[in-house]
């Protein structure tokens, strides 16, 4: 079976290659999609994506053999899903490699956020001994999780020690138990954003959730309250989040961004009660390791005739 495998420039291609041709000896492994490589583009029949290219639906259709596409990721918005459907391509993704990762990142931009992490790190760093602050305590403070999947559960289940009141919103009740397991409580939307001094949120990309947060919602945010979102940009209107966190009344801790690099002259970057990251909540050693290990796996499993786990393509299995 022949399998092409995309990977960024900045990835050891010579490493990935030695470590993976072991399991998948017939593997082309490629900078763009629709590179020259070892193989003809029409008799591709396994592609290997990451979140760092695309495969547009005038890619995907050059592979007229192909029959599976595994991106080796959490997301999937860089596979032009449709075509996938239309043609009964096989699409999984990668869910459960970074989710532990994920959740860490999240705990890390609210401490840094609620105890000015940054502000008092530049201070002394200019040579300054700062000798107050306004650092508050996570504990006893209302948490705020706007989506309860893997992630979600992951976050929650790490605010447990900080004695946090744990509100969640997703259209998908989680079952009686695990709530009581992890401490939530299940609000309505709006009643999650009134109440909760800091929302994390943790949707996929789909047309019902984008801008789920605009000015309507952001002004119902407490003052002051802290909006981390290590998700996808486009969740939040970029407007109404520019408007809040300009007033003051948002800290954001912010991993994703609109375009990827960002605006740097952008005024979000000038704010002082913020928290920024590369989009590297889930990229860690050891999730970059488990992603590896999983993408493998879950290709043998479609080479070897069965049926490959995590797929999101929505078509029944066997198809």
């Amino acid at each position: 079976m022949k399998i092409r495998a995309v990977i960024p420039p900045f990835l050891p291609k010579d490493e990935i290659e030695r470590r993976v041709k072991v399991l998948i000896p017939d593997i082309d492994i490629v900078e763009e999609p629709d590179a020259p490589g070892r193989f003809p583009l029409e008799e591709i029949e396994v592609l290997i994506m990451t979140t760092f290219n695309q495969a547009p639906a005038e890619v995907l259709e050059k592979m007229r053999s192909l029959k599976f596409v595994q991106v080796a990721s959490t997301g999937w918005n860089t596979v032009d899903i449709d075509t996938c459907r239309r043609r009964g391509i096989m699409l999984s993704n990668i869910p459960v490699a970074n989710s532990k990762t994920v959740a860490e990142h999240v705990i890390l931009m609210t401490l840094a956020l609620l105890r000015d992490a940054r502000v008092l790190d530049a201070e002394m760093r200019r040579g300054e001994w700062p000798m107050l602050s306004g650092a508050r305590d996570l504990a006893g403070k209302t948490f705020g999780i706007v989506g309860m999947g893997r992630i979600g559960r992951e976050v929650a289940a790490r605010l447990i020690p900080f004695e946090v009141a744990t509100l969640y919103y997703d259209v998908v009740p989680v079952p009686a138990s695990e709530e009581q397991l992890l401490g939530l409580t299940r609000v309505e939307f709006p009643e999650l954003l009134q109440n909760a001094d800091i929302v994390s949120l943790h949707l996929p990309l789909t047309p019902q959730t984008k801008g789920l947060l605009g000015e309507k919602e952001l002004a119902m945010m407490k003052e002051g309250s802290v909006l981390i979102n290590t998700a996808r940009a486009e969740l939040v209107d970029p407007e109404a989040l520019h408007k809040h966190v300009g007033s003051g009344r948002i800290r954001p801790g912010l991993d994703v961004w609109p375009a990827e690099p960002p605006d740097f002259s952008d005024p979000l970057f000038k704010v002082p009660s913020s928290f920024y990251t590369p989009h590297l909540a889930g990229v860690t050693v050891e999730a970059q390791t488990r992603f590896l290990q999983e993408t493998i796996k879950n290709v043998l499993r479609f080479v070897q005739g069965k049926e490959p786990l995590y797929r999101v393509d929505g078509l029944p299995a066997g198809k």
